[in-house]
């Protein structure tokens, strides 16, 4: 008899373990990652519209647009997030430098483990509005505002 409740408790413990394991596993799960350390899925976005700015420090109209970003991000609803990717690949430091040097106050995306559906622009800055459910609704090329990413958000 008391080898039958070992059993059962060394089962019943490997259970335990198994799904905490789990839990713990799906707690450090994430598609992508921002500079200040926020970590999102696919399924956190998916209610939500999700506008995706490449740029770069050496484009001039990418720099110009930032306070244009900045004030679309202050005022957009919350069902739609801003999200940046650096067109070069810099390093979190270099990144961080450039988020202080001017005033970025959107997230920066640091690393994806898995892509939006959306490929790289050929040319900068370069906009894309994914819609709820994660299909791209469209491109915008350019330097933008606050009022053409307002419109193109109420446009969905």
């Amino acid at each position: 008899m008391n080898k039958r409740i070992i059993i059962i408790v060394g089962f019943c413990l490997v259970i335990v373990a198994f799904c905490a394991g789990l839990a713990l596993n799906k707690a450090f799960e994430y598609d992508l990652k921002t500079l200040n350390g926020e970590k999102f899925t696919f399924a956190q976005l998916n209610e939500k519209i999700v506008i995706v700015n490449y740029f770069a420090e050496w484009c001039a109209p990418c720099l110009k647009e930032i306070p244009e970003l900045n004030l679309f991000n202050a005022q957009s609803p919350d069902n739609v997030i801003l999200f940046a990717v650096s067109y070069d690949a810099l390093s979190n430091e270099q990144l961080n430098n450039i988020k202080n040097k001017y005033d970025i106050q959107f997230p920066l995306i640091v690393e994806q483990k898995n892509a939006f559906p959306i490929e790289r622009p050929a040319m900068l800055p370069a906009t894309f509005i994914i819609k709820p459910g994660g299909k791209l609704a469209g491109q915008l090329l350019g330097e933008q505002t606050a009022e053409t990413l307002n419109e193109a958000v109420s446009s969905l």
